[in-house]
């Protein structure tokens, strides 16, 4: 798999003169923040300004982001116009995105959660309510589970809404929190940096061909994932 040569490097899932579809590693940001520490907008336009040779400033569109901790697939737009069409996308919700995670406890079979999320920008971090309330956005999901075991379980997620932390915070309301998540899950039994959550599968439509495409990472490996087979 070919790879931005960047540090950190960052495998490349797909690319032609609209889209760059990658493999976010997990830790690295999405976008630039106040920490200056390195991520994957400005990763990936150093990318092409050196393999295109391209003068002066390189445009790429952030259309979608992942949360510092997550892995997986993410999809930027190489020119304006494809950012614009894969924004829409976005909002109409015809973009599908799955997840797989490892939560604590065992998980029911399959279901879908609703709850009304509300982010807090100033500590970033996000309620959830079982009704609406205030500001709060309805937040949808629907999962069905892979593996159990006595403490945990492997589900993939399919996101109706698209929320900050949405999938982190509605399995911790539902007292399932992802492993490693130190912001919603318990801090005594949060064992790493990152947490069990990986972008497995986009779906889109090319925002100039109109050719539906399907990207897919490959299946997350390594603790605590490697407890289970599937």
């Amino acid at each position: 798999m070919e790879t931005t040569q960047t540090s950190p490097n960052i495998p490349i899932i797909f690319e032609d003169n609209h889209l760059l579809v990658i493999d976010k590693p997990a830790g690295l940001l999405s976008q630039e923040d106040h920490t200056g520490n390195p991520d994957v907008l400005n990763l990936c336009k150093q990318y092409i300004k050196k393999k295109y040779n391209k003068p002066g400033n390189v445009y790429l569109g952030l259309v979608q982001r992942l949360d510092r901790p997550v892995s997986g697939v993410m999809v930027l737009a190489k020119t304006s116009k494809a950012a614009s069409r894969l924004s829409y996308q976005i909002r109409k919700r015809t973009i599908n995105k799955t997840y797989w995670a490892l939560v604590e406890g065992q998980s029911p079979v399959y279901g879908e959660l609703i709850h009304f999320l509300e982010k807090d920008n100033r500590t970033n971090t996000v309620k959830a309510y079982n009704s609406p309330k205030g500001r709060a956005k309805e937040s949808r999901l629907k999962f069905i589970t892979i593996k159990t075991s006595k403490n945990f379980s492997v589900i993939e997620v399919d996101l109706i809404t698209g929320r900050p932390h949405q999938i982190r915070v509605q399995f911790a309301k539902e007292g399932h929190p992802l492993w490693g998540d130190h912001k919603y899950g318990n801090p005594q039994k949060a064992r790493g940096k990152d947490i069990a959550l990986r972008a497995v599968k986009l779906e889109l439509e090319h925002p100039t061909t109109k050719e539906l495409l399907i990207f897919k990472a490959p299946k997350p490996t390594g603790e605590p994932w490697n407890k289970f087979e599937y």
